[in-house]
């Protein structure tokens, strides 16, 4: 199986369709989207292009291949227009006898974490920087953000198939696990 991961796209629909050209090059089985699709929140800048609705019919448009939690910027006003499920605060996957924990990543901390085992994966948004750090017995990662980049990172998105490899939007490896 070979999922794409992306978060923090904050109604930018320049790089919402840069996002729709990556997966339609990588061809995954399914999109994980880890929260704030359409609204940029009171601390970010507007992103380039900040236009929800275009965001609203690009993704509609490929709803059957999008699994996706809710960010801290998603509301029940988002869900009323995106035709795919996106109130989920977290979610499982398992793959190839790997649990990865999906979450937007505004409720875990230091103080509040996980019952994670060993060789787990906690995979978040939110911070909008890339990562991929061992944290006693599981690995946290992050895809880092696909319109508001934060500390110098690129525009990016994650693959997960026989590695984990981050991306930028233009296709090019620049991080790998």
């Amino acid at each position: 199986m070979k999922l794409m991961v992306a978060s923090d796209i904050h109604g930018s629909a320049y790089y919402c369709r840069k996002l729709i050209k990556a997966f339609e090059q990588e061809k995954p089985d399914k999109l994980v989207l880890l929260g704030d699709i359409l609204y940029h929140g009171p601390r970010n800048d507007l992103p380039k292009e900040y236009a929800p609705k275009e965001v609203i019919t690009m993704l509609n448009a490929i709803k059957t291949d999008i699994i996706c939690i809710r960010g801290n910027c998603d509301s029940e006003v988002d869900q009323m227009v995106l035709e795919f499920p996106i109130m989920s605060e977290q979610g499982l996957l398992y793959i190839d006898g790997k649990t990865i924990y999906i979450t937007h990543g505004h409720k875990l901390d230091d103080k509040n974490t996980l019952m994670l085992n060993a060789g787990d994966v906690l995979l978040c948004g939110h911070t909008h920087i890339p990562a991929c750090e061992k944290r006693g017995s599981y690995t946290y990662m992050n895809p880092g953000s696909v319109s508001i980049p934060k500390e110098g990172s690129d525009h990016s998105y994650m693959i997960i198939g026989d590695k984990f490899y981050w991306k930028d939007l233009d296709g090019n490896i620049y991080m790998q696990h």
